[in-house]
């Protein structure tokens, strides 16, 4: 089910670069924007782990300098069939952690030191086992493709603000077109973060099954739920939304709010691991 959800989230996206395409600037205007967004992303993506792990001001490790921790990642990819990922600390009294990567081959794991002081052992491996889930689910890659569509969504829409929509007898009225340029980068961005809500839920049952505690998990999601609220963290909010949660995150996750969130809020990720754990015995 949250495969086909997003799915459908990523099919409503191409319906809306094509849709704006073809109302501002034609078939030419989608291909453009959508190169220019794709050109911009996909550089994002190959250089992300320096990029994040530099945001993060995080270090890599070694196992003779982390022989507990680089054992946990080396014991859970294993289960997780994946490739040994590079593993590194952040200088964080926020408990969180991140992966990044283009691929599973050149993937990173990244928790900070808050993270290694707050939790147990077994809560610590179900993070871990969360962030690998990510790797093994290329959500990196996903969620490239779901931010470059947004990006041509939002770039079709400035170039009708600065210089005019399609010049076609079909194409809409200034006021319309202009409703268009305002409302459809909103819309993508909505479709965005939902696709990114929906990636959390499935690294959470993913990285529940690759440690085998989802009441680890799930505890280990309130503890840093309520940390996140009382120990601040400086970071770029561009890499953020990678943290298993959001270091930045200001809003309860309720109304309209949960719209604009890239996580699910705690407690209906924990409900879900805890149903998780029912169904597991």
């Amino acid at each position: 089910m949250n495969n086909v959800k997003v799915f459908v989230l990523m099919a409503g996206l191409t319906a809306l670069v094509v849709a704006l395409g073809q109302v501002f600037g034609g078939t030419n205007g989608a291909v453009f924007a959508f190169g220019l967004s794709a050109l911009m992303n996909l550089g994002m993506l190959w250089g992300s782990s320096k990029l994040v792990l530099k945001s993060y001001g995080a270090r890599v490790v070694t196992e003779a300098e982390a022989p507990e921790l680089y054992r946990m990642v080396d014991r859970l990819r294993q289960r997780a069939e994946l490739p040994m990922p590079v593993v590194a600390i952040a200088p964080h009294q926020q408990p969180n952690a991140f992966a990044t990567g283009r691929n599973p081959e050149n993937s990173v794991v990244c928790v900070t030191e808050g993270l290694m002081q707050l939790i147990s052992r077994e809560e610590l491996e179900g993070v871990i086992a969360h962030e690998l889930a990510h790797i093994k689910n290329r959500d990196m890659l996903l969620q490239t493709m779901a931010a470059t569509m947004s990006a041509a969504i939002s770039n079709l829409a400035q170039f009708a603000m600065f210089f005019g929509g399609s010049r076609d007898e079909d194409s809409p009225s200034p006021v319309v077109a202009i409703a268009l340029a305002i409302v459809a980068p909103i819309a993508a961005m909505i479709m965005q973060f939902a696709i990114s809500r929906q990636r959390e839920f499935k690294a959470d049952a993913v990285g529940a099954e690759i440690c085998g505690r989802p009441l680890a998990l799930a505890g280990a999601l309130q503890k840093l739920e309520m940390s996140a609220r009382r120990i601040p963290m400086q970071v770029s909010p561009a890499v953020a939304p990678l943290a298993i949660v959001n270091p930045l995150a200001a809003l309860k996750g309720l109304g309209i709010g949960k719209l604009f969130s890239t996580h699910p809020p705690t407690a209906e990720r924990v409900a879900k691991l805890e149903a998780l754990a029912a169904r597991m015995g």
